[in-house]
């Protein structure tokens, strides 16, 4: 069965805008992804991260699950530091161009890639790889965009128990569908970086705020997006220093990929990446409360290859 919360988007974007004072709120749809997929992951294996991405979602079924026909799709990958490919601060471009084949293959619309990033947008842009090979894809209905301050709106969480409204990226909105792309890498400060941790970058307002109580912060936002898929970089990761990095002796390479359209079973498995367990990451066992996805990997589908 194709996921089709991209209706009840749509539906609820053009019904559900409402006046609010100090701006205009949306609460968004708390639509998660498809029961049957909720309880599965995919772990694949192959030194190629482009291959290894296409192999992690072809085990889950294949992206014509998550992307239906005519769909304008965002992926959001971490592109937020002045980083080279090899330091592993960011997603791999190799990773991003897989989903945007598949994305294509599966007969999307549009494909576009954002992320609000912390060092200088252009660039983390073109240190990462990320808009030389977009550039090289010569595919108009995919875009690289820079985020515009200006696009942000203020988003009712009605789930959320530390954070009850924040400003978003728009183009959250106007997508049918978003793909989570983080790479897995340590971070100083809420232990690690994974999906809900990556998907700060569709936020505005002052970030840095989120950092106190970030793991019930974070089970929020997820609340509030909640990504119809969740593809983890893990072709090699940041184990020290993170989430900036810069020496190669951080870097370790594992040659995996995971994709799940469950977010907490997709953060609960990048913890072992570490030598972790789950309850390590508080943004796990705040979205397991929340009942945003299963934490026990035990009890998860996992699919290897």
């Amino acid at each position: 069965m194709k996921y089709d919360g991209f209706l009840s988007r749509r539906q609820f974007l053009k019904g559900s805008l409402v006046l609010a004072a100090g701006g205009l709120t949306v609460p968004f749809p708390l639509k998660a992804a498809g029961s049957s997929l909720k309880s599965s992951l995919s772990v694949f294996r192959d030194p190629d991260p482009f291959d290894a991405t296409v192999g992690a979602v072809r085990l889950l079924g294949g992206m014509g699950i998550f992307v239906p026909r005519g769909s304008r799709v965002l992926i959001k990958p971490n592109i937020g530091w002045d980083r080279r490919v090899e330091q592993a601060a960011n997603t791999h471009p190799e990773v991003v161009r897989a989903l945007i084949e598949l994305c294509r293959e599966a007969g999307a619309a549009r494909v576009q890639i954002l992320d609000r990033t912390c060092n200088d947008a252009r660039r983390c842009y073109r240190t990462s790889g990320i808009q030389e090979m977009v550039e090289k894809l010569s595919d108009r209905s995919v875009s690289l965009d820079f985020v515009n301050e200006n696009r942000f709106r203020n988003v009712g969480i009605p789930r959320g128990l530390a954070v009850r409204e924040w400003p978003l990226i728009w183009e959250a909105f106007e997508a049918d569908v978003i793909i989570n792309v983080p790479i897995a890498k340590h971070h100083s400060i809420g232990g690690l970086t994974l999906g809900m941790k990556n998907l700060m970058g569709i936020m505005g307002g002052n970030r840095g705020k989120f950092h106190w109580g970030i793991g019930q912060k974070l089970a929020d936002l997820t609340s509030a997006i909640m990504p119809p898929l969740t593809v983890l970089d893990a072709s090699r990761i940041l184990v020290r220093n993170g989430p900036t990095g810069g020496r190669l002796e951080d870097v370790k390479v594992l040659n995996l990929v995971a994709a799940s359209a469950d977010p907490v079973a997709i953060d609960a498995f990048g913890t072992t990446l570490f030598g972790k367990v789950p309850g390590d990451l508080s943004s796990v066992t705040a979205g397991y409360k929340m009942g945003l996805g299963e934490m026990d990997l035990s009890k998860v589908r996992i699919i290897e290859g």
